[in-house]
């Protein structure tokens, strides 16, 4: 059964289509860059190479953030689904099982979409910002 990918599926494909173009255009410019730099880089250079470590960091510990407070909102609300089960009389306004796969899946969705954005949003501005720097 064919279902319509929803609004976090394509924002996450979207992104992820985006990474792969902008990571290797980062990754090339920036080994390109080393190597011409040599044993002895400019200080221009240094300062390149040590934003490179920070905004890894910085991109990898706001994903990590993120993917923690939504995994909690995720768990929040499916523990307030689960309660609202447990306490209705059986057979009536309990969820069917698509219903919480729905809610599972689009619950990992977010996590997801979450984590993504940080290093997404690093990278593309990243893309960006080298293309129009000049080498030397």
């Amino acid at each position: 059964m064919f279902t319509r990918p929803n609004r976090k599926t394509k924002s996450i494909a979207v992104q992820a289509a985006e990474l792969a173009f902008a990571v290797p255009q980062v990754v090339g410019h920036r080994i390109t860059r080393m190597a011409m730099a040599g044993h002895l880089p400019s200080e221009r250079d240094r300062k390149e190479f040590d934003l490179m470590v920070a905004e890894k960091n910085s991109a990898f510990a706001q994903s990590w953030v993120a993917m923690a407070n939504q995994s909690l909102i995720a768990q929040q609300a499916l523990s307030a689904s689960w309660l609202r089960t447990l306490c209705s009389p059986i057979g009536i306004g309990a969820p069917s099982v698509s219903t919480v796969l729905h809610q599972v899946h689009g619950a990992t969705l977010g996590v997801l979409g979450k984590g993504l954005a940080p290093v997404h949003r690093k990278a593309v501005a990243n893309a960006k910002r080298l293309a129009r720097t000049k080498l030397r």
